[in-house]
């Protein structure tokens, strides 16, 4: 009998279901005019009329209430319908001809209504003027407690852009680095921070403060929202700006998108000289099969070799390794990307007055692989002289030649909601899967005349694959206390992240401009491989709390809450090189030959085996962990009339541990150093904040705010770990090390900013700004060269002098119909970042430069702050015409030369040239429901190189790196189900 009920409960439902489902939907959300935010308990009323001249056909019916998002759902036959919508005080409105099809949901957007005031009466529009505009998020960027800019869902269909990257790209403010990273008002990465659904999430690569956003499908993303000003409510360890990308939870139609993409690069694809190597059967897929894991048995403390006893252990252990040590040619093949996204909401259970619970649900599926070969690499490292008439510099190494690249990554994101009238609860969990394979073949030329150097020539094939994956999951609940004032946001987000770089291996004949080709330890090195892994845990909690009220007949908010982060991190570096039994003979060097079975141990010829580079306990082995507590209060009001302001504190309580060693304790040494969990970092802050906003006019504001916000190290940085460059043969050290001019103690970057803009909002998304701000760095982090380390190339975090910048930022968004009608299609958007930087050296960083002082060169106390650009400049014309659903746009966007690495003494600085990135997009919607589209563009159309030189005093700039990623064309194509 319980089964024949529950038989029956499911078959009404699904009955109910289809009976629905022959009906149209009328859905929008109202927000409050004056400050964007949703309106609560709204009515929203529906006529049916006809369609001619609007005479009522039928009678009122109460169609719905706006629940806790200000979002309504009304079923209705198909048919035309007026909708009025009123909430008490406000301005009611009545939007006409509203057409629903069968089966078909009619979106309204955003509907907002104003205060009521006497002498006004019902606002009356159409269902078509409703629509036009992304008026929503300009509210809120008008009324919000802080500087920011943004890009919402209604952009998104008016544009085109089907990714994340594609999107920001727009915002004023914004570069994008490498194709996937944001960073903000040139600021780098330590300064710039990525946000999901308002959540700390690592990215693939796990020490970038910044998430890579060319995951996202924007038919997924509600908003992305850029904050460039600190709150209490904010994690303080930002300083340039802090991105949020916020997933939708009930789209506001069925979603069911498939998409197909094509890249071509002439200069990278179907290139017959592409390097690459024989990888596993999974490698399309992201992660290795095994063909690289590390062989069993070398973990021992000693592995098997000629000197332990046991030939056949030792013959069985070198066999064990993949013998492939060359780089092979092969035809590149296109770029190519796959993505599926769906999502819908369905109503649940029953109401009267059609306030029925909600589920929503989102995916997406998305693949791309791309494939980038460089025919014209180089690296160098230059020094000086320490003749102070000679300006020039001198080459220690350098090396040219190709690398190939292949890069797949795999992207899932899945989400569900329920939602009440006064409650939300949210589930979405992301899985991220990324493998890249390189392979390289380069011309190494070292100077034995420079310091340091032994002088040979080399001919090195490197062999490389990099797979990480991250999985993440946030919990999030919503709760509005019916009639109190009172909000209550909860959210807890896990995530667990990999990065594993099997069987690196490198492989350098020396001499081969002589008759003795040979692997020499002392110039390019024995053959190596090197095992890396790196295994994260993050778990993030937090609670917002808000109390909105009223103070002098204006609304006010009081907002109070906490979080906690813990983050825990293992990584290990396991190294083993070639070994020779007998002495090397190579009638043939050829990378190819070398593991060659003639050549292993226990034969007469060369006798190679492996040696374990790999101490107990393991120097390059570490565990760290973080626990951030935090707290914040924050008042929002308005004293006096048009002047608001928000006040807030929040305190953090951060304490990083370190287990660890260094070398010397590895080897035995009584005056090594090895931590067990001890602190490295323990910091009890406060970070007050005030952002006073005077309303000008209803549609010019101007802003003042101070902050105190924080940069911290990484967990990579503050360590013992020497981590090794294969290719460019450069090495990191932890800050942990010391050195003499070096006590190993880096600590925090604590930051005081300053802000003041002026903005004015227009019709449209249009907008002014001038902003000016001012930042005074204490003990900010820079990579350094380290002067002492001359025979090799390894650079270390440290903390310099401190520091101080000052910068203008201009901002314009413009439609060109104020030129003439014909151009109502065209806007134009521009930002121009003009910053002054100076760091006071600290007293060894100024001896070290002074004593590699030219004739005629007058070396000072200052110079510019590292990772900071000198001037950002982003610019872009586009046409929109939502009629002909065609969309196209052209974006310039270049950063000055900016500081990437200090040199000292015998080292000169380091400098990013400006890149000019100027890309083109055209996009068209076909068919009579516009169900298919077309995108084309073209990405790097000035051909420019990506290149870092050395920079000294009168001297030719000389490559520290240089490729060229050369010009690309994309066609992609996007069907809606």
């Amino acid at each position: 009998m319980l089964k024949f009920k529950h038989l029956l409960a499911v078959l009404l439902i699904l009955s109910t279901s289809v009976a629905i489902a022959q009906k149209g939907k009328i859905r929008g959300t109202i927000i409050e005019d004056a400050n964007g935010e949703p309106l609560i308990g709204a009515n929203v009323v529906v006529n049916k009329v006809s369609p001619g001249n609007q005479e009522i056909i039928e009678g009122a019916l109460i169609g719905a209430v706006t629940d806790l998002d200000g979002q309504f759902t009304v079923p209705v036959e198909a048919g035309t319908y007026n909708v009025k919508v009123s909430f008490v005080t406000f301005q009611a409105l009545t939007i006409e001809g509203v057409v629903v099809q069968e089966g078909e949901v009619n979106i309204l957007g955003q509907i907002r209504l104003k205060e009521e005031k006497s002498e006004l009466q019902e606002v009356v529009v159409t269902a078509k003027a409703i629509r036009t505009t992304e008026a929503a998020l300009m509210t809120v960027k008008k009324k919000a407690p802080g500087m920011m800019d943004g890009i919402s869902s209604a952009k998104f269909k008016l544009i085109g852009d089907a990714t994340a990257v594609e999107a920001v790209k727009r915002v004023t403010g914004v570069s994008i680095e490498g194709g996937k990273y944001v960073y903000v008002r040139g600021l780098g990465d330590r300064y710039t921070k990525t946000t999901l659904n308002g959540m700390d999430v690592p990215g693939l690569d796990p020490d970038r403060n910044s998430l890579q956003m060319d995951i996202f499908p924007t038919s997924l993303i509600d908003n992305m929202i850029v904050r460039k000003s600190f709150t209490a409510d904010l994690p303080a360890d930002f300083t340039g700006g802090i991105v949020n990308v916020e997933t939708k939870d009930f789209p506001d139609e069925k979603i069911m998108d498939v998409s197909f993409g094509v890249g071509f690069n002439p200069s990278m694809h179907f290139n017959s000289d592409y390097l690459s190597y024989e990888g596993g059967s999974t490698d399309f897929l992201g992660f290795d099969d095994g063909t690289r894991a590390l062989p069993q048995g070398a973990r021992a403390s000693q592995v098997p070799g000629p000197f332990t006893g046991n030939t056949e252990e030792a013959s069985e252990f070198i066999r064990s390794f993949n013998p492939n040590l060359a780089a092979q040619n092969q035809t590149s093949l296109m770029d190519y990307s796959l993505g599926f996204s769906i999502g819908d909401q369905l109503e649940l259970g029953k109401s009267e007055d059609n306030d029925k619970p909600k589920l929503g649900y989102i995916f997406s599926l998305s693949y791309k692989n791309n494939t980038r070969f460089y025919d014209d690499v180089r690296y160098g490292e230059y020094q000086k002289y320490k003749d102070p008439e000679t300006t020039e510099m001198r080459y220690a190494t350098t090396q040219d030649g190709q690398l190939g690249e292949n890069n797949v990554l795999i992207g899932a994101l899945g989400g569900l909601a329920l939602k009440s009238k006064y409650t939300k609860l949210r589930l979405t969990a992301m899985r991220l899967q990324n493998g890249e394979s390189r392979a390289g073949q380069f011309n190494i030329r070292n100077h034995g005349e420079a310091v340091g150097q032994s002088g040979y020539v080399a001919e090195s094939d490197n062999l490389e694959y990099t797979q990480s994956a991250l999985n993440n999951i946030l919990l999030n609940g919503t709760h509005i206390l019916k009639n109190s004032g009172w909000d209550i946001d909860w959210r807890v987000s896990p995530t667990f992240s990999t990065l594993e770089d099997p069987d690196i291996r490198k492989t350098a004949f020396s001499a081969v401009d002589t008759d003795n080709p040979r692997f020499a330890a002392g110039e390019a090195g024995n053959p190596s491989r090197i095992w890396r892994s790196l295994n994260e845990f993050n778990i993030n909690s937090k609670i917002d709390i808000t109390k909105r009220y009223s103070f002098n007949d204006e609304d006010a908010k009081f907002k109070f809450g906490g979080s906690h982060t813990y983050k825990s991190r293992d990584y290990e570096i396991l190294f083993f090189d070639v070994q020779f039994f007998q002495s090397q003979s190579w009638p043939n060097p050829s990378q190819e030959v070398v593991l060659d079975e003639e050549n292993l141990f226990p034969s007469e010829t060369n006798g190679i085996y492996y040696q374990s580079g790999n101490n107990n306990p393991n120097p390059n082995a570490y565990n760290s962990n973080v626990n951030n507590t935090a707290f914040y209060v924050s008042n929002e009001m308005t004293p006096i009339r048009n002047f608001k302001t928000v006040l807030g504190l929040r305190v953090e309580n951060y304490v990083q541990r370190h287990t660890g060693r260094d070398q010397a304790f590895a080897n035995g040494s009584s005056s090594g150093r090895n931590l067990v969990n001890e602190k490295v970092l323990d910091s009890f802050d406060f970070f007050p904040t005030a952002n006073l906003i005077y309303s000008l006019t209803d549609d010019q504001n101007l802003r003042a705010s101070y902050s105190k916000t924080i940069a911290r190290p990484s967990f990579k940085e503050l360590s013992f770990a020497q981590i090794l460059d294969p290719i460019t043969n450069r090495i990191f050290n932890g800050s942990l090390f010391t050195y003499a001019d070096w006590d190993g103690n880096l600590t925090e970057t604590r930051i005081d900013n300053i802000d003041l803009r002026w903005e004015l909002f227009q019709r449209e998304g249009q907008m002014f700004s001038v902003s000016a701000f001012y930042k005074y760095f204490d003990n900010p982090i820079e990579l350094v060269r380290i002067p002492a380390q001359q025979t090799s190339t390894e650079f270390q975090a440290r903390n310099v002098g401190n520091g101080r910048l000052i910068g203008l930022e201009l901002e314009a968004r413009k439609k060109l119909d104020f030129i003439s009608p014909v151009l109502r299609n065209f806007n134009i958007s521009g930002n121009l970042t003009m910053v002054e930087s100076r760091i006071d050296m600290t007293e060894q960083e100024f001896n070290a430069r002074k004593e590699y002082e030219k004739n005629g060169e007058n070396i000072t106390d200052v110079r510019q702050m590292a990772g900071q650009a000198p001037y950002v400049i982003n610019g872009g014309l586009s046409y929109n015409n939502p009629e002909l659903g065609l969309n196209a746009g052209m974006f310039y966007n270049v950063k000055g030369p900016t500081l990437a690495i200090v040199g000292t003494g015998l080292y000169a600085d380091v400098y990013d040239e400006p890149f000019h990135s100027l890309n083109f997009s055209i996009n068209k919607t076909f068919g009579e429901d516009e169900r298919t589209s077309i995108d084309f563009k073209v990405s790097n159309i000035l051909n420019d190189r990506r290149e870092s030189f050395y920079q000294s005093f009168q001297a030719d700039k000389e490559v520290f790196t240089s490729l060229n990623p050369g010009t690309a064309f994309s066609v992609g194509v996007n069907y809606k189900f």
